[in-house]
Order: C-alpha cells, then sequence, then structure tokens
C-alpha cells in the first residue's frame, strides 16, 4: 500500500497548496482500490450494481433469422429497379414457431406474410413492410405489388447471432447494471448476476454551529443540509450508508466517530473542518488517526479538502450484516478512505460530483468513466480567471435549431444552495480557460443520474 507522500512524488507537479482538478482525480485513482467481495444477486435486486464477472452469452441472440417488422417475406435476388414485383400469398408466419408451407418450400414469384420476430421461411431472406405493398387477388390467392427500387435484398431481417453470439461476452465486469442491462441478462435466461458487494460509506457533518433537523433555531446556527445532500448522492450510487449524525467539535466525539466509521466503512465522507486556520479540531483528528493530506484546489467552488485513509484500532470489529444473511467484519488493514470535503453546502456538491463520485465508482469495481462532458452555446457573459477550474450552476435547454443552450442560475456563491436546486448541470469552465462571452460554446455535466 503507498503512502499519500509516495502517490504524491508520483504525480508530476504535485504540490497539496496549489492542485488542478486534474491532479486531484490522477491522485485518487492511485489511492483507492476496488472492493474485493461479490455477491450473488437475484436480477429484481441486482439494479445500480457492478458486474463482478463477465455474463458469456449461452446461445446466440437472435436464435434465428427473423422479421424486424410485420410484412411480406421473399426472396430479394428477385428484385428489380425498374419493374415492380408481384408475388403470391402463400400463408403466414406466426411469432414464437417456424413455418410449415403446406405447400412445400416458398418458390419464385412467391411470398409468405410474416409477423415481427417471427422465423424466416428457409430460402427467404428481405421482408418488405405490410404498408407498402398493393393488396390483390388472382385465382383464389392473395398477391402483393411491390414498386421498383423500394428495397434491397436483406431489408428488415434481422441476422442469427446478430444482437449476441454464443459464447461472447454479452455484458462485462465493471458494467454498472442498468435496466437496459438487467433487461439484456433477463433475455438470456439468467436469474442471477454475480456482483462486486455495495460500498460501505460513512458520513457525518462536523461543527457546534451545526443543528439537526428538530433542533431549536439559535443564534449563529444553521441547520445541517449537507447530510441529506450526500445521503442523495450516495443513494444514486447504491451504496450501504453508515448516517453518523452531526459530531461535534469535541476531540473526544471527533476521535470516537472516526475511529467507528473506519472500523465499519470502506470510506468516509465528512463536511467541515478543513479550512486553513478554522479553530477546530478535525484536522488534528483526521491527522492522529490516519494518513491524510489536506489541500488547496484551485477551483471555485470547494478549494479546501481533505483526503487519505482513517486507520480502524487493530482491537476492534465490527459485524456488519451482508446480503445473503451472513456478517463479516471489515477489519482491512489499508483502512477507510477519507474525503473530507468543505462545509458550505454547494462546495459539498460539488467536490463530490467532481472528485468522490468518480472515486467511489472505482471503488465499487466499476470501469466506467464519468458521464460525458456535453457542449452547449452560452447565453450569456461569464467572468472567468484562468488557473483555476470552476464549476458554475447552469440551466441546459434545447434552443429551436436542436442546439444546447446554458445559462447560470443567479448568484454562484458556495452558500447559495438554491442555485443547485435550480440547475440541472454545472458549467465546467477549464483550469486555463478565461472570460466567456455569449455564445461561446462551454462544457456542461448533466446532474441527471447523479443529483
Amino acid at each position: 500500500m503507498k503512502t499519500l507522500a509516495q502517490i504524491g512524488a508520483e504525480l508530476q507537479g504535485y504540490d497539496p497548496q496549489a492542485l488542478s482538478a486534474p491532479q486531484v482525480l490522477d491522485f485518487l485513482s492511485q489511492l483507492v482500490t476496488p472492493v474485493r467481495d461479490v455477491l450473488e444477486l437475484p436480477l429484481f435486486e441486482a439494479l445500480g450494481r457492478v458486474l463482478a464477472a463477465d455474463v458469456i452469452s449461452p446461445f446466440d441472440v437472435p436464435p434465428h433469422d427473423n422479421s424486424a417488422m410485420d410484412g411480406y417475406a421473399f426472396d430479394g435476388g428477385q428484385l428489380q429497379t425498374d419493374a415492380p414485383l408481384v408475388l403470391q400469398v402463400m400463408g403466414t408466419a406466426l411469432a414464437g414457431k417456424a413455418w410449415q408451407g403446406k405447400d412445400g418450400p416458398v418458390k419464385a414469384g412467391q411470398c409468405v406474410k410474416i409477423m415481427t420476430g417471427a422465423i424466416m421461411p428457409q430460402g427467404l431472406d428481405t421482408v418488405v413492410p405490410q404498408e407498402f405493398v398493393t393488396l390483390s387477388q388472382a385465382g383464389g390467392r392473395d398477391h402483393i405489388t411491390i414498386a421498383p427500387a423500394l428495397l434491397r435484398a436483406g431489408d428488415n431481417r434481422r441476422l442469427r447471432g446478430e444482437d449476441l453470439m454464443q459464447g461472447k461476452p454479452a455484458l462485462q465486469k465493471g458494467e454498472l447494471l442498468t435496466p437496459a442491462r438487467i433487461g439484456l441478462a433477463a433475455s438470456l435466461g439468467l436469474k442471477t448476476l454475480t456482483t462486486w458487494r455495495p460500498l460501505r460509506v460513512a458520513y457525518f457533518s462536523t461543527g457546534d454551529e451545526i443543528l439537526s433537523l428538530g433542533e431549536a433555531p439559535r443564534e449563529g446556527a444553521v441547520y445541517d443540509s449537507n447530510r441529506y445532500t450526500v445521503f442523495g448522492m450516495l443513494s444514486r450510487l447504491g451504496c450501504q450508508m453508515i448516517d453518523m449524525g452531526v459530531v461535534r467539535d469535541d476531540p473526544a466525539l471527533l476521535e470516537a466517530a472516526f475511529t467507528e466509521a473506519a472500523t465499519q466503512a470502506d470510506a468516509i465522507i465528512t463536511s467541515g473542518g478543513v479550512s486553513v486556520g478554522e479553530a477546530d479540531y478535525t484536522k488534528a483528528m483526521m491527522k492522529k488517526l490516519g494518513d491524510v493530506a489536506f489541500w488547496r484546489i484551485a477551483m471555485r467552488p470547494g478549494r479546501p479538502m481533505a483526503v487519505g485513509r482513517i486507520l480502524p484500532k487493530k482491537s476492534a470489529t465490527h459485524p456488519i450484516p451482508t446480503e445473503t444473511g451472513s456478517y463479516l467484519n471489515n477489519s482491512n488493514p489499508e483502512g477507510a478512505v477519507l474525503f473530507g470535503l468543505p462545509g458550505n453546502p454547494v462546495a459539498v456538491m460539488v467536490t463530490f460530483l467532481a472528485f468522490v463520485r468518480p472515486a467511489l465508482l472505482q471503488m465499487m469495481g466499476s470501469t466506467e468513466a464519468q458521464p460525458p462532458l456535453l457542449k452547449a452555446r452560452s447565453t450569456e457573459a461569464i467572468r472567468k480567471k484562468p488557473g483555476r477550474t470552476e464549476y458554475q450552476r447552469g440551466w441546459v435547454s434545447t434552443a429551436p435549431d436542436g442546439a444546447l443552450h446554458v445559462k447560470t442560475t443567479g448568484s454562484q456563491g458556495s452558500g447559495v444552495l438554491r442555485s443547485m436546486a435550480e440547475a440541472n448541470g454545472l458549467i465546467v469552465l477549464h483550469h486555463g480557460q478565461g472570460n466567456v462571452a455569449v455564445g461561446d460554446e462551454v462544457d456542461v455535466l448533466m446532474f441527471a443520474g447523479a443529483l
């Protein structure tokens, strides 16, 4: 296990008092390690988990060539570009069973009416949608006429194994199990999936000025919102959460909280007590109980952040129930990864989205990157100093021409929680970027799936 000093030494230009946002991500990617325990979960319980093993397709999907729509199946070699094609209808192929023609295989000049998903009869490779044909009768049989140059041979046919091939990975280790991926597993007849266990995350707020909900207001105090936003963001990740409430500025209480958290959790998230010059005990206790660095990040909002490991006491074990009904002890000698976030509500959410969420995904065993940054045109001028990354709260909308537009949600102070509630994404103004003019393209990180 590398110490923080060793990781920092390997990171080009590492200066804990002047880190860029990309350097923070590089550091965290080396600090955290994925969980190792696996669970075999029924599909209904696997949503949001991370696959711990590849899912190999037991058969071809689809298992036969089949029709992609309702229409008429025929041999596409008969199509002509300069003349209509007239075909006699020999019967109907239904989904769920192979077509059995009373008159034998379909011959030239003949076709079969076919339903979506039905197996393509032998020798037929093309389907014309039913709305594209003209129906007529001759000799007691239905006939269809297909206009010239309407189709090409092979149109509207799904090939065997086109979706998935037998013996090939259908889903890959490290993928998050979304509703679509759960459905894909079900289409293969699988009842369970092998997943990494959920990440255990303990979180608490610090400070004598923090009120819990239900407490009477008092001068100079504020109600704790950070635990509730952290709870929501961890819920979106499917973490197993340990809410430790509000911890006062008391050395004994802080030591007990950190020790208990490190005993139970894979990661610890705190808010408050990491700013330079703050008159509290949080930073001192972090240093006493683990290997912790205190950063000043070139960003807005957020700047102060603590990161490292809190070590559990050697004699401390805490039985943790698993989803299989058994119990395990969190005896990881590396301890719990610590994310000490600022106290301001917006800064908590921004640092979580920018840094903590990618690190937790890596710990969960996920190989999937952060959501991609989208491009949008700013509808207003934005002042920005080069030399820091800014995350401005914004509202992204679609203009009449189909382009994405974005505007800020007003005051960007790190304590203005309303600005986050009114936003649907963050405008990401990068380290070297300067002022933004009306109409300039900017990057946006959407909240969907995270907030």
